[in-house]
C-alpha cells in the first residue's frame, strides 16, 4: 500500500475510533481544547488526528496547487515546508527574540521575505501576513526566484534543497542540514495528511522516494547533556549563575518559529540569546544548548514576585535568568492546539529538571514567559497548563519537587496534588502571610497559646513504610524557639520541637518514622510557651 494511503487509512481508522463508544454530553462550544483530546495510552493516532484537525480547519490542497502551478514550484515541496514550519497552521507571528522578525502564515514568512514575496506575487504585505493563499503564493514566488538564480533543474525534487534553505534564516550549515534532511525532506519521503474537523481532506502530501542534494548533518554528541536523549548543540550565549544561585523555576517559551530555525537562532553568537532546551513540534527531538548549571539568556526581565503570586519574594529585582531553566518549543503563541506529543515530551523534560533541582511542580515554579515579561505572550493562551502540570506530576510520581518518591505538602493547596497532599488550618486562629524564604509563595502563622488548634499537613502513601519528615519555614525574630510538630505514625504520636528563628528557607529534618498505607498527618500545634508565633509553611515526606 502506498505510504500516503497508509497514512490516510490509519488516520481514517483513528477518526472512526474517536467517534466510537459513549460520548460525553458536552456541546462542541463548551468543550475545552484539553477536553477534546482523547484519553488513554492507546490513543496516540486519535490524538494526532485531533491535533491536526484543530490546527488545519480548512481544505488547503487547492491553495498549495494554485501557488505551485503559478510559479512552477513542486506542490509537494510547498506542503513539506509548511508542515515543517507551521504544522499547516496559518500562524499570526509575534516576536520572541530581539532582532528576529515575527513569522506569518502557512509558510512562516518573516521580515524582508514578506515584502519581497508580496512584490513578486503582486499582493500587499498585509495580505501575505493575513491570507493563506497570498502567503503560499508569496513563498512560491520567492522559491521560484531563488531557483532561477541557482539554475536548478525544477523537475529534480532533490535539487531544490539549497533553495529551500534560502527561505529560512538558518545560517549554521549543520542546522541547515538537519532542517533539510530531518524535517522538510523527511516529510517528503514519509508523506503526511490532515483532515478538517468535519472529516474532509485538509492537506494531502504524497510520499516520494527522494533524497535531498545537500550535505548530511554531523553526528551530535550525547554524553554532555543533562537530559538523557537530548542532542547537544552548544550556544555561545550563556554565562555562570551568580554564586550560590541554583535553578528554582522553569520558564516555558514558544519559539515563534520552527524547531531548526529556533535552534539556529539560539546558537548564533550574533543573536545574543539562548535557552537551555528546545523541544520540537512533535516531541520527537530535544536539543540542549546550555547546561542547566549555567545561566542561559532566555528572558529579558527582572523578576517581579507580584506577577507570580508573590512566589519567592527574596528574588525580586534579580534577573530571572539567574535562577531559571528555559525551555523553548517549536511553534507559536497563537497556536490554538499544541501537539499532545510535544506536551508529553516537554512534561518529561520538566519532570527531570524539577527532580534534579528540587523545584516544586506547580504553576508558580513552572511559569510562562509571557507571565513574567510584559512584552511577550508565549506560550500563549492555549498552552494546556492543567494537562502539562498533571503530566509532570504523573511522570515524577509525586506532588512536588524533591526526590523520585518525595511528597511535598505546601500550605497553599494550589501547589499540591490533591490526591497526594492537602493542608488545612483553623481559620479562627491561623492567618496567611508572606516573608522572604517561604516555600511556594506564602505560609500560615498563629500566635502561640495553651491550646493545640493545629495546622495539619496530610499526605497519602501508596504503601506502608519508613519515611523521613522534613519541614520548611521562613525564619524570623518573632518565631517560636520550640515550635511543636506532631508526627502521627504507626507507633503513635511523636512531638518534635524546632527553633523557627533559625534554619529558615531550607528543609529541616524532623525524623524518620513508620507510616501506614493511605493518608497520614503531621501537625503543627500552637501549644508552646516560647516565642510569639509558629509558622506552618511546608513539609516534605521522602
Amino acid at each position: 500500500m502506498h505510504v500516503l494511503r497508509k497514512t490516510f487509512a490509519a488516520t481514517a481508522a483513528a477518526m472512526a475510533l474517536s467517534a466510537c463508544g459513549p460520548q460525553p454530553e458536552v456541546s462542541p462550544e463548551e468543550a475545552s481544547p484539553e477536553a477534546q483530546v482523547p484519553a488513554g495510552v492507546a490513543d496516540d493516532a486519535v490524538r494526532a488526528v485531533a491535533d491536526a484537525a484543530r490546527r488545519t480547519p480548512n481544505e488547503l490542497d487547492a491553495v498549495f496547487a494554485k501557488a505551485a502551478a503559478e510559479f512552477n514550484v513542486p506542490v509537494s515541496l510547498l506542503k513539506a515546508i509548511s508542515l515543517a514550519e507551521t504544522r499547516w497552521e496559518h500562524v499570526r507571528g509575534e516576536e520572541e527574540f530581539e532582532g528576529r522578525p515575527a513569522a506569518f502564515g502557512l509558510m512562516a514568512l518573516r521580515g524582508q521575505d514578506i515584502i519581497d514575496g508580496a512584490a513578486l506575487a503582486g499582493v500587499s504585505a498585509d495580505a501575505v501576513r493575513d491570507e493563506p493563499l497570498a502567503n503560499v503564493r508569496a513563498a512560491a514566488a520567492l522559491l521560484s526566484k531563488h531557483a532561477d538564480a541557482a539554475g536548478i533543474d525544477r523537475g529534480d525534487l532533490g535539487a531544490w534543497a539549497p533553495v529551500v534553505v534560502r527561505l529560512t534564516d538558518i545560517s549554521d550549515p549543520d542546522i541547515q542540514a538537519q532542517y533539510i534532511h530531518n524535517e522538510v525532506y523527511a516529510a517528503l519521503r514519509e508523506g503526511a495528511g490532515a483532515f478538517t474537523p468535519t472529516g474532509k481532506v485538509a492537506v494531502s502530501l504524497e510520499a516520494s522516494d527522494v533524497e535531498a542534494k545537500f550535505a548530511l548533518p554531523t553526528a551530535q554528541a550525547l554524553n554532555v547533556v543533562d537530559y538523557p536523549g537530548a542532542v547537544w548543540r552548544t550556544s555561545p550565549n550563556f554565562n555562570a549563575r551568580p554564586s550560590g544561585m541554583l535553578p528554582q523555576m522553569i520558564i516555558i517559551h514558544t519559539c515563534e518559529g520552527g524547531y531548526s530555525g529556533c535552534v539556529s537562532w539560539l546558537s548564533n553568537s550574533a543573536s545574543g540569546v539562548s535557552a537551555h532546551y528546545v523541544v520540537n513540534e512533535t516531541g520527537s527531538a530535544v536539543t540542549q544548548l546550555v547546561r542547566e548549571s549555567s545561566r542561559a539568556w532566555h528572558i529579558a526581565a527582572a523578576y517581579q514576585p507580584s506577577l507570580n503570586n508573590n512566589t519567592k519574594p527574596g528574588l525580586g529585582g534579580r534577573s530571572t535568568n539567574d535562577f531559571s531553566v528555559g525551555i523553548e518549543h517549536g511553534g507559536y503563541a497563537s497556536t490554538t492546539n499544541f501537539d499532545t506529543r510535544m506536551i508529553t515530551s516537554s512534561a518529561k523534560l520538566s519532570c527531570d529538571i524539577t527532580r534534579g533541582h528540587n523545584i516544586p511542580r506547580d504553576r508558580y515554579h513552572i511559569v510562562a514567559h509571557g507571565q513574567l515579561q510584559a512584552n511577550r505572550s508565549d506560550p500563549g493562551a492555549h498552552w494546556p497548563w492543567t494537562s502539562y502540570i498533571n503530566q509532570i506530576r504523573s511522570e515524577c510520581g509525586d506532588g512536588g519537587g524533591g526526590g523520585t518518591s518525595a511528597i511535598i505538602v505546601d500550605s497553599n493547596n494550589a501547589n499540591n496534588n490533591a490526591s497526594l497532599a492537602t493542608f488545612s488550618a483553623p481559620a479562627t486562629s491561623w492567618t496567611r502571610g508572606t516573608f522572604a524564604g517561604n516555600y511556594g509563595g506564602d505560609y500560615y502563622f498563629a500566635n502561640v497559646a495553651p491550646v493545640s488548634e493545629p495546622a495539619v499537613f496530610r499526605f497519602n502513601l501508596a504503601a506502608a513504610g519508613s519515611r523521613t519528615i522534613q519541614a520548611w519555614w521562613p525564619a524570623g525574630t518573632n518565631r517560636s524557639t520550640s515550635a511543636p510538630f506532631i508526627i502521627n505514625h504507626t507507633g503513635g504520636a511523636t512531638t518534635v520541637s524546632r527553633n523557627q528563628q533559625i534554619d529558615g528557607g531550607k528543609w529541616v529534618t524532623l525524623g524518620t518514622y513508620n507510616f501506614a498505607r493511605g493518608w497520614n498527618t503531621v501537625q503543627l500545634s500552637r501549644w508552646t510557651s516560647s516565642g510569639e508565633v509558629v509558622i506552618a509553611d511546608a513539609i516534605r515526606v521522602q
